[in-house]
């Protein structure tokens, strides 16, 4: 192993180290280092594919862009995707492993991982300079401590220089950060190099007192304290960043300039959220999570999005009433499904292994389809066209669209449907596939493509045929997601570099740091 280590952990989950390992990795690549993200265990519904077809956290997907790379499952080696009643489908170097509770995988099986673990990062070590590492929750969870597979014990492995971070939007910063310290071991907290307090808001001159005292008790250095940046428009590392609104109810517009309104189930297992990340981004659209009927009485389109129980959540649906607001909506107006939600719309869902859930189930009956669970899970990046001349509107005929499939269910056709596009998958090339379906109507319309939104030609194609569906005047401005997402980063890069103490981080990388040098990455 060749690269040094440098570790971000957290006093809890949601403190902000997912999006500082990216702010890290971009201003490393930025100096022209070679730079890797590493998280050995990630527990996330939200996942992305490599170029391999291998599945892993979408957090390090993210942070291997803001280092300029190509993600790997190497990054993160273990995925736990959590399946309800207190167990999670596990996922091991990109594959699906098996199926455990939350005892069973901590007490009896995280020493068998701990292999695939060395492996990954001797892997990355040995192709980088600099690894970046975040740890995930906190480390002083000493109930798990003993079989510890992501905190201290992979500091120990990578021999890392640890900062210890501390959301004081939350409250509490300072006893968090103490607290934490003092329950790790002594040759523990000797690997706690420094600390630094994320999100805040006010007055820095108040809290400088605070921070010289916190030093001395601790005795390790403040490398900073960084100012909560608004309006972010990067991936959350999950759904406690996700923003419901219950009581959402649109008002009534005739302008034909208005904004598009569109509702997103926020389902329990909603996965893969940051697929209308870029569709949060379009001036001309009002995009909204919801679990109401109430909710989508004045919605211009409805999007089922993945999910990872399908058969539950579509329980759920009907539990709410949901099942029937969607197909009243779906007679006249837009209705899509992503992934999970596609299976849903479809006639029958069939899960003879108890793949997710045992048994048949009928779906909303709004797509000609029948979907089959089945063991195996596809996960590919994918290409292709939606199918020419589809009922869909005029400039989404033929666009080309771009994703990736994680999905362990095989959806087959019935009578009248259509496929919605043509793909190919990039770990199967030469080979060509039919991808979702489209209703005979017109305006309803499934895919397994995560990611859809993202290509900007077909956003603003789905946009254009939308609007003139309902009448509304075309859109006058346009998001440029690949654009925005490289703006955003190097704002969040920008925002760190500036906030944090990076003559220190560099000298804990071996590195001089000259705040001149910054550069795109390669």
């Amino acid at each position: 192993m060749s690269a040094r280590a440098i570790m971000v952990l957290g006093t809890s989950s949601h403190v902000g180290k997912s999006l500082l390992v990216a702010a890290l990795c971009r201003i490393f690549a930025q100096h022209g280092v070679r730079v890797a993200p590493f998280k050995s265990q990630n527990m996330s519904l939200n996942s992305a594919a490599t170029p391999e077809g291998l599945e892993i956290g979408r957090a390090q997907a993210l942070q291997a862009e803001a280092a300029g790379i190509a993600p790997s499952v190497h990054m993160n080696p273990i995925l736990l995707k959590p399946m309800g009643d207190m167990r999670s489908q596990i996922v091991v170097h990109g594959r699906i492993w098996g199926s455990l509770s939350a005892s069973d995988y901590h007490l009896r099986r995280v020493e068998e991982l701990m292999p695939a673990v060395r492996e990954s990062y001797a892997t990355l070590a040995e192709s980088y300079d600099v690894v970046v590492i975040e740890g995930a929750g906190s480390p002083a969870e000493i109930n798990l401590k003993q079989h510890d597979i992501v905190n201290m014990r992979i500091a120990a492995m990578a021999d890392a220089r640890c900062l210890l971070v501390g959301d004081i939007d939350r409250g509490g910063v300072f006893a968090s950060l103490l607290g934490t310290v003092l329950l790790l071991d002594p040759e523990e907290q000797a690997r706690i190099d420094g600390f630094a307090i994320n999100k805040f808001r006010g007055d820095l001159s108040l809290l400088a007192s605070g921070v010289h005292r916190m030093e001395q008790r601790l005795a390790k250095p403040c490398l900073g304290v960084v100012p909560f940046l608004q309006d972010l428009k990067l991936d959350e590392e999950d759904s406690v960043g996700l923003r419901i609104e219950p009581g959402l109810k649109w008002k009534p517009d005739t302008n034909s300039s208005r904004p598009l309104n569109i509702a997103v189930i926020a389902l329990p297992s909603f996965s893969n959220f940051t697929d209308f990340d870029a569709l949060l981004a379009e001036p001309s659209i009002a995009l909204h999570f919801v679990r109401t009927t109430e909710a989508l009485t004045l919605a211009d389109v409805v999007i089922l999005p993945g999910s990872k129980q399908t058969v539950d959540d579509l329980l759920w649906l009907r539990a709410q009433g949901l099942d029937a607001a969607i197909e009243k909506h779906a007679i006249a107006k837009w209705v899509v499904g992503i992934c999970g939600g596609m299976q849903m719309l479809g006639h029958t869902i069939l899960d003879s292994e108890g793949i997710e859930h045992a048994g048949t189930f009928a779906g909303l009956g709004l797509l000609p389809i029948h979907t089959t669970m089945l063991a195996h899970k596809i996960t590919s990046l994918a290409h292709g066209a939606v199918i020419e001349g589809s009922t869909l509107g005029a400039h989404l005929s033929g666009i080309p669209v771009c994703g990736y499939e994680i999905h362990v269910g095989e959806t087959t056709y019935l009578e009248h449907a259509a496929p919605f596009a043509r793909i190919a998958r990039l770990d199967t090339p030469g080979t060509e596939y039919t991808d979702g379906c489209i209703a005979p109507a017109g305006h309803i319309f499934g895919t397994y493509l995560h990611g859809l939104f993202d290509e900007d030609a077909f956003r603003h194609a789905f946009l254009a045929d939308v609007r003139a569906f309902y009448t509304l005047s075309p859109a006058t401005e346009f998001a440029d997601w690949k654009t925005v997402r490289e703006n955003e980063l190097n704002r969040l890069a920008s925002h760190v570099e500036a906030a944090l103490d990076m003559n220190t981080i560099f000298r804990w990388a071996g590195l001089r740091y000259e705040s001149s040098k910054a550069e795109p990455p390669r």
